[in-house]
């Protein structure tokens, strides 16, 4: 579940990505190297959704002709695989070093990954809409689901979102947790498709 999460996040039309992607093709993928690495007896690995999503924003393409103090525009992803690469070679290497990094405390640690939580939240549109909650009508950013969808339909898509999302958490480890796509299906019912291929 968590492979395709992050891969939906990373594949998102608004990444104005060029190369396609392959989910079936990532979890088969995906489902043979776990296999692998529990006859192996080594740690399973799936797409870390922060890490990915940091991976994300570092290779981004902005405009740099923009005027001052106007926000450059983005035109795309650097669609590459070296950094993936070294990062990966990089924490393998720390294997090797850990007489060196025994010297970094904790705190720092979790500050590091605190700020990488936090900072991978922006641009997801949830917590966009999240924030419009607490938001007056004039200080409302400019999304296009704003303009075309009713503000009372954003939030009651908002607050069914995140009633999923809580109950996911909390039926995650239950067997109940094969139900969660008749859930998600049921906002067929509640909502247009047009606004909720606006919203998704």
């Amino acid at each position: 579940m968590d492979q395709q999460i992050t891969a939906v996040i990373i594949n998102r039309k608004e990444h104005k990505l060029l190369k396609g992607c392959g989910y079936h093709l990532d979890l088969l993928m995906v489902g043979v190297m776990l296999a692998v690495c529990s006859i192996m007896g080594l740690p399973w690995f799936v797409a870390a959704t922060v890490l990915s999503i940091s991976h994300v924003n570092s290779l981004k393409l902005e405009s740099e002709s923009a005027a001052p103090g106007e926000q450059p525009r983005f035109l795309g992803i650097r669609e590459q695989r070296l950094t993936g690469l070294l990062i990966f070679l990089l924490m393998g290497c720390s294997v090797f070093m850990t007489k060196a990094l025994r010297f970094i405390p904790m705190p720092v640690l979790y500050g590091v990954f605190l700020y990488m939580g936090a900072s991978s939240l922006k641009g997801i549109q949830f917590f966009d809409r999240l924030k419009l909650f607490g938001m007056p009508a004039k200080h409302q950013p400019d999304f296009i689901y704003l303009r075309h969808v009713p503000l009372r339909k954003v939030h009651l898509f908002t607050v069914t979102q995140l009633t999923c999302l809580v109950l996911l958490w909390v039926i995650k480890t239950s067997p109940a947790a094969i139900v969660f796509p008749m859930m998600v299906n049921s906002c067929d019912y509640v909502f247009i498709h047009p606004s909720l291929v606006l919203l998704q």
